[in-house]
């Protein structure tokens, strides 16, 4: 991918585009493309700028900024809420996946916890590699 034109170039060619130079002479005295001097004499005359366009690069959230602040009120509200309760609760239109990624990047994440103290008696089941009490899961 070339290199965006400076605001300098940009400038240089409205001046001679001003000038009334060619517009192959100009691309010429410049080292720019044809394409470009007319990209630019045409936003000029059209806009009165000759300015870059913004470059919206990457793929844009699925949902708002304010709805994720719900999100993070509902999870402050009742930490043991799900993925798929938040989004069915709160009408989002995201995956559980995507939805996960963002309250990571947030520094949520979700942990299992116990929900009853260890017994201090020690095992009391019978049966391997099963634990007793139950495990309670929040968002931390």
């Amino acid at each position: 991918m070339a290199k965006p034109t400076t605001n300098e170039k940009r400038a240089d060619i409205v001046r001679h585009m001003e000038a009334g130079e060619r517009k192959e002479d100009v691309a010429k005295w410049l080292f720019v493309c044809v394409r470009t001097v007319t990209r630019v004499w045409g936003k000029y005359t059209s806009t009165g700028s000759y300015g870059p366009e913004p470059q919206n690069s990457g793929r844009k959230p699925l949902i708002s900024e304010e709805a994720m602040g719900r999100v993070v009120e509902r999870i402050r509200e009742a930490p043991d809420t799900t993925l798929s309760e938040l989004i069915e609760d709160l009408g989002l239109p995201i995956a559980k996946s995507a939805l996960s990624e963002r309250l990571i990047k947030l520094g949520l994440t979700y942990k299992k916890r116990r929900s009853t103290q260890k017994s201090g008696r020690g095992k009391t089941s019978s049966q391997r590699g099963r634990h007793g009490g139950k495990a309670r899961a929040g968002w931390t």
